[in-house]
């Protein structure tokens, strides 16, 4: 219990996230004892989906016109269609993802469902093993990607899950690979 202890997490979101993609990794991050800063491109609120349908607001701990990648350990993208679409098509929201792969070292990114459309963006998934949500396959294999139909799959320290129905495996590989914290690439 608490192996996350003493580390902090950001979940990068817009309007538009799947709500469980959201919901289950976050209360699993804090049980593991992390402390979790959700970060938008709004200030206050954001909302999340169920399916396409809008569900509920979530408060907002850090604007990302504020956030310093420096401060977090780990980075989690959760899906949902619109959210990556939004943060996909933000400068800023890429450049904050590409961070967590600078330099020498990676720090962990955990990404389910369509959210890697958000590192295919950020030109980060060229020989990379990953898996999605299936309407990303394509493009996932166009941007240089090594797709695969498993419940989850972690390359070097970046865990990927295709939908809801695998959020226990995508949970215990993203608290697992958190726990161990950077890799060398």
């Amino acid at each position: 219990m608490h192996k996350l202890k003493g580390k902090r997490v950001a979940i990068l979101v817009a309007d538009g996230f799947e709500e469980s993609e959201f919901l289950e990794p976050k209360r699993r991050l804090e049980e593991e004892g992390a402390k979790v800063d959700v970060i938008s491109l709004a200030s206050d609120k954001v909302r999340s989906t169920r399916g396409h349908d809008w569900a509920q607001d979530f408060s907002v701990d850090v604007a990302l016109a504020d956030a310093d990648h420096r401060k977090y350990n780990s980075l989690m993208l959760p899906g949902g269609v619109y959210n990556p679409d939004t943060l996909r098509g933000n400068e800023m929201a890429l450049e904050f993802v590409k961070a967590f792969f600078s330099g020498k070292k990676q720090r962990p990114v955990a990404a389910i469902c369509h959210a890697p459309q958000i590192l295919i963006s950020a030109d980060l998934v060229r020989g990379r093993t990953m898996t999605s949500f299936s309407s990303i396959r394509k493009d996932l294999e166009n941007a240089g990607a090594n797709w695969v139909d498993k419940e989850v799959v972690v390359d070097q320290g970046l865990v990927t899950s295709r939908s809801p129905k695998d959020i226990e495996a995508f949970n215990q590989q993203m608290i697992e690979e958190f726990c161990e914290g950077t890799h060398r690439l």
